[in-house]
Formats: structure tokens, C-alpha cells, sequence
């Protein structure tokens, strides 16, 4: 029996857990695939308070070792369902059965596909959704990149130093990412810009060969030679194992307020996963304590 399960071992759940056992609580973190979530394919941060510049891989290092440090136990399984058990919450994984007085769903977001006919056939033959994990893949040939949020504009600029063009693709006239990072990619002479415009079709057999761009001012389609497709179009939450436990909104994110409660007593969540205007590093990190906090209270 452990007094808090954090499902999710993200910037909002390792946050969670040191909070959870600085406050002389048991605490348990599942996590699916490796913990940081997406911020550890993040080359730089530049936006944490009081962190000048970090790698998001030294960043998620640094929490997971400081929760580990603190007490906190984390164990690598996928969590498959929540039954709600009154005073109790029974966490079921692929691989067993835990028990806990309180639980923090902050399961994140996931990168959201582009819908194109042979996206999934094609990942890892020249599709990808994570330029530095992939990247260094392109080296010297031609790529192009999908979005026009700061992930996209981070993407472009990362392949910019291995590829030979970067085509950043945009289905608006204008980025909604930083002008900062737009006016740096503007004077990059091997990225382009190719706005108004967006993906239709992926073409090549066996592996990324061109695709296929039709262009919103008239309609007209056109085929770009690239081995290299990085999609950054935002994300969505993974929240479908509990869409039945706790209430959710029509996009799929966990209904709460700045208290990170639910409607269920005793289920709390944070970070990405739940309704809020604004997702970042330090609004996942605030979620966690908030989140933890408000588990203490509710087991106390």
C-alpha cells in the first residue's frame, strides 16, 4: 500500500513525487517508456526559472535522480486501468496489481499524427516526429519539417546544422511559434519557408521519397524531394485508459482546475494531460507540487 501513485514520470510526476515523499509519503511512479517525457528530446532549455541553459535530457536526469534520491520508487510498467475502491485506489499494469490511498494521473501529451495515407507505414523510413532523436540520420540531404508552434521552429533549426534544406511547411501565412526563433531561421540560407500550404501525400517505396504539398491560394499541387519528414504539428493528451474514471474534455484532457483535483476524490492530475491554457516546463513542474500537496492533504 503506498500513500501516492503518480502515473507518469514526466516534469509534472517526478515534480509530484518530490514533493510527495519530502512530505514523508510512500510514493510510487509508473512510467510507461523512460522517464523526462518529451522534454528530454529537447536540445536547450532556455525558459526554466533560475536554469540559464540546460539539455532537456539533463533536466529530466536531474528530477529523476532527485526523486529516486528523496525515496521515491519508480517502476517501468504501462498502467492499463484505475478501479476507483473508495478509500483505496487499485492501479492495474500489464504486469501486475498496486495499491495506493491517493493517485496523480500526469500521463502527458503524445505528438499528434499528420493523417496522411502511409504516415505510420513510413515511420522510421523517413518519417519522424523527434528531430534530435533522428536527425543526425538526414546529414546532408534534404528534410522537411510540419508545424508552425516553437517545436516546429526548435526542429528547423537543430536539422539546419546536418541537413542540406530544411523545408519548414506551414498550413498558415504566419508561425505561432516565438518571432525570436522565426527571425532566426529567416536568415538560415538552407532552411525554406513554405507557408499556406500543407502535406497531401507521402511517396517512395519502402522508404521517404518526396512528398506531396498542395498550396491553400490555388489549390495547386506540387512534389518536393525530400528523404526526411519531421512531423511537429502539437500533441494530444494519452489519457484513453482513463477517459471512463475521471471526467474529460471533448479533446480528451482531464477536466481540473488550478487545484488539480478531479472529480473523483482522492484521483488528482497534472502537467500536459489536464485542461489548462498554458503547457510548459514550469507550469508542468507547479501542476506536480500543486498535485502532490493536494494528495498529502486529502490522505492526512
Amino acid at each position: 500500500m503506498f500513500d501516492i501513485a503518480i502515473v507518469g514520470a514526466g516534469t509534472a510526476g517526478l515534480s509530484a513525487a518530490i514533493y510527495g515523499v519530502r512530505a514523508g509519503k510512500s510514493v510510487i511512479v509508473f512510467e510507461a517508456l523512460t522517464y523526462g517525457g518529451q522534454i528530454i528530446n529537447t536540445p536547450e532549455v532556455e525558459n526554466y526559472p533560475g536554469i540559464r541553459q540546460i539539455s532537456g535530457f539533463d533536466f529530466a536526469t536531474g528530477l529523476y535522480e532527485q526523486a529516486t534520491g528523496l525515496g521515491a520508487e519508480v517502476v517501468y510498467e504501462r498502467v492499463i486501468r484505475i478501479d476507483d475502491q473508495g478509500d483505496t485506489k487499485l492501479v492495474v499494469t500489464e504486469d501486475g496489481q498496486y495499491e495506493a490511498k491517493s493517485v496523480i494521473l500526469a500521463t502527458g501529451a503524445k505528438n499528434r499524427p499528420l493523417g496522411v495515407e502511409r504516415e505510420e507505414e513510413l515511420i522510421g523510413a523517413g518519417v519522424s516526429y523527434c528531430a534530435t532523436c533522428d536527425g543526425a540520420f538526414f546529414r546532408g540531404k534534404d528534410v522537411a519539417v510540419v508545424g508552425g508552434g516553437n517545436t516546429a521552429l526548435e526542429d528547423a533549426a537543430y536539422l539546419s546544422a546536418y541537413c542540406r534544406t530544411v523545408y519548414l511547411i506551414h498550413r498558415r501565412d504566419q508561425f505561432r511559434g516565438e518571432e525570436k526563433s522565426v527571425e532566426r531561421l529567416r536568415k538560415k540560407e538552407n532552411v525554406k519557408f513554405v507557408l499556406e500550404s500543407r502535406v497531401t501525400a507521402l511517396n517512395g517505396e519502402g522508404k521517404l521519397e518526396s512528398i506531396t504539398i498542395e498550396h491553400g491560394k490555388n489549390g495547386e499541387t506540387t512534389q518536393l524531394a525530400v528523404e526526411g519528414l519531421f512531423v511537429a504539428i502539437g500533441q494530444m493528451p494519452d489519457n484513453e485508459a482513463f477517459a471512463n474514471l475521471v471526467d474529460v474534455d471533448h479533446s480528451g484532457y482531464i477536466k481540473a482546475m488550478e487545484s488539480c483535483e478531479t472529480n473523483v476524490p482522492g484521483i488528482f492530475t497534472a502537467g500536459d494531460c489536464r485542461t489548462k491554457k498554458v503547457r510548459q516546463l514550469a507550469t508542468a513542474a507547479a501542476d506536480g507540487a500543486i498535485a502532490a500537496l493536494a494528495a498529502c492533504e486529502y490522505i492526512d
